[in-house]
């Protein structure tokens, strides 16, 4: 497949911008991965940008006033080489309204140069972009988290803390070109990174931001991570770096991109987000979901383009695997582009506009299905050397449910890792807690059956909630509401939910995990459970196939490679958990709901 320039940055002065955000250029197609380009004629200043609210424009290197700091003191810009600076702790009085706040001029470092820790030096850059920062749970603001880049063209990441924000944001716009005085190294987040430095310029106490004018700097006004398919599906799920993706649409929410495309607001408002059918050059096609804003943006940029806009670009991307599927997802940080927003669009573009017969060569909703495969064809995959973590699609029927070991285990109520039991509470080493709240999840393994073949999958999580129709937590608790003398630690027995599923035809999504080439288990893990439009079973069902007897009990075992759990098969004993070699105990009543 053709692959895309892992780094580009470019400068682009000529081109209509979105709103708060600067353009960018990439000078000639798009190229080969770690070649970055820049292009020439990069400028300071952005002739499109509006003067930000309380700005007045300076002239003949008389101050003007740009605004006020938190302690009413005007803060002034000029147009020589010193301008007057923002501080993040006010060191001036309110006796001293009218005069500017004049930064000590220090040594000018490059991205390259900042150590961890107090750093005096002065920086030079764009402020390419910015975003709020909050606590996952309580959503409360944690900071101003930022994109920088300097003349050397190394972007780095920023950080305002939350106490500080109101002394800087009036005074930054995104585009805008600044220097920093005094500032803070701190170790750059191993968790869904933006930029490649180890270290993130902190905003301190004694930080002076200033507008930085008529230089002979020369800064790119943006540069790009881009990653194909292949280097996207290597870091699926893992958290790490997110990484850019440029390509052309193929569907909107399911819909061929045309003047009549539809695209209701309340629907995005509802649900959050916009699902994209999305490919490179002539390489896979994967599924894009833009959440919040990245989906009106994209909402308000495609209806700007009468729906006729094919190329997008969009920063920050996590990739997922949902559905055995490749998937990217946006995050607070991503940014979109259309077909003329920037200059990587405008050269994709072109280049689509060449190739129209290559971009179209592939059916986007044939690609993104996941391949069907009989439960023969599984196995005989799993023998091949060349053989790698897949998903498929299987039509199979449930033949029995395993009896006589737990169905079901008690995961953390956040990200359903097992929970391991503390003195006292329920404990989860993920999410690093002592005490969480305890959900009993699916662990069930069935018996199915196609045709002469036959294997064990095992139903983990929201698989078992698919064929029931009922939640692992409801039947767990309705059996302890129902038996009120039994204690704790009783194992519920199978719950006729399942035990009514024996019989049906379904098409499961199963995982072919590490376990199952290495030899280490035959079992497959189901993470998702479909039905079948038209069942495709062939030839005698009874009197080809060897049933299981029903009152024989399957053997005990149970899947690996669940959500944020990796199990192996036992020895008929119990479950060993293998991530973290913790001996799990039969699944007991949570303690909390």
């Amino acid at each position: 497949m053709s692959s895309i320039g892992k780094s580009t940055f470019a400068s682009d002065s000529n081109s209509e911008k979105p709103k708060g955000v600067e353009a960018d250029s990439l000078p000639g197609p798009i190229k080969p991965i770690g070649a970055p380009y820049v292009s020439s004629g990069l400028t300071i200043g952005d002739p499109h940008s509006k003067t930000a609210k309380g700005q007045t424009s300076v002239s003949s290197g008389l101050t003007k006033p740009i605004g006020k700091n938190l302690n009413g003191t005007i803060i002034h810009t000029t147009k020589t080489g010193v301008s007057s600076g923002v501080r993040g702790k006010a060191a001036v009085s309110s006796g001293v309204k009218g005069k500017a706040i004049v930064s000590d001029v220090g040594e000018v470092m490059a991205f390259k140069d900042v150590k961890f820790g107090p750093n005096q030096g002065e920086l030079r850059f764009r402020l390419i972009h910015f975003w709020e920062a909050r606590n996952v749970l309580t959503k409360v603001i944690i900071g101003l988290e930022m994109l920088l880049i300097d003349q050397e063209e190394t972007v780095i990441q920023g950080f305002i803390p939350a106490g500080r924000i109101e002394t800087y944001l009036p005074h930054m716009e995104a585009g805008g070109i600044y220097r920093l005085n005094s500032f803070y190294g701190s170790k750059n987040k191993t968790l869904y990174r933006v930029a490649d430095p180890s270290v993130t310029i902190t905003f301190s106490s004694t930080s002076v931001l200033s507008d930085l004018e008529d230089s002979l700097v020369c800064i790119p006004e943006d540069r790009f991570r881009f990653r194909g398919y292949e280097e996207f599906d290597a870091a699926c799920d893992l958290k790490g770096d997110l990484y850019d993706y440029v390509g052309h649409i193929k569907l909107v929410n399911g819909q061929v991109l045309s003047d009549s495309i539809v695209i209701d607001d309340a629907e995005i408002a509802s649900s959050r987000r916009v699902l994209l059918h999305v490919q490179t050059h002539d390489g896979p096609v994967m599924k894009l979901y833009l959440w919040d804003k990245a989906a009106f943006d994209f909402s308000g940029k495609i209806k700007a383009s009468g729906g006729t806009a094919r190329v997008i670009l969009v920063t920050t991307l996590n990739p997922k695997r949902f559905g055995g599927a490749l998937t990217l997802s946006t995050m607070t940080s991503s940014r979109v582009f259309l077909d003329s927003d920037v200059q990587a669009t405008r050269d994709y573009l072109t280049w689509l506009n060449s190739n129209l017969a290559v971009a179209n060569r592939v059916d986007a909703d044939v690609v993104t299905k996941t391949e069907t495969v009989t439960i023969g064809e599984l196995f005989s995959f799993m023998k091949q050397e060349a053989a790698k973590v897949a998903w498929f699609e299987c039509i199979a029927t449930i033949g029995d449910v395993a009896h006589g070991s737990a169905w079901y285990y008690i995961g953390c109520g956040v990200c359903h890792t097992k929970a391991t039991k503390g003195p006292t509470t329920l404990m989860c080493k993920k999410c690093g807690k002592s005490d969480i709240v305890g959900v009993a999840q699916y662990l069930a393994r069935i018996s199915v059956y196609y045709n002469d073949d036959h294997a064990s999958f095992v139903l983990l999580g929201d698989a078992g909630q698919e064929l029931t129709g009922k939640k692992a937590s409801e039947l767990v608790e309705s059996y302890f509401e129902a038996n009120e003398d039994v204690g704790d630690d009783h194992l519920v027995p199978v719950p006729q939910a399942l035990i009514d599923s024996i019989g049906q035809t379904h098409k499961f999504i199963v995982k072919v995990s590490n376990h199952n080439l290495t030899g280490k288990t035959q079992s497959l893990t189901v993470t998702k459970v479909l039905t079948p439009e038209v069942p495709e079973l062939q030839g005698n069902l009874v009197g080809n196939v060897i049933l299981p007897d029903a009152h024989e009990p399957l053997q005990k075992g149970v899947a690996e490679d669940g959500p944020s759990t990796r199990f192996e098969e036992s020895d008929g004993q119990g479950v060993k958990r293998t991530a973290d070699n913790v001996e799990a105990e039969d699944p007991k009543r949570a303690k909390c709901g």
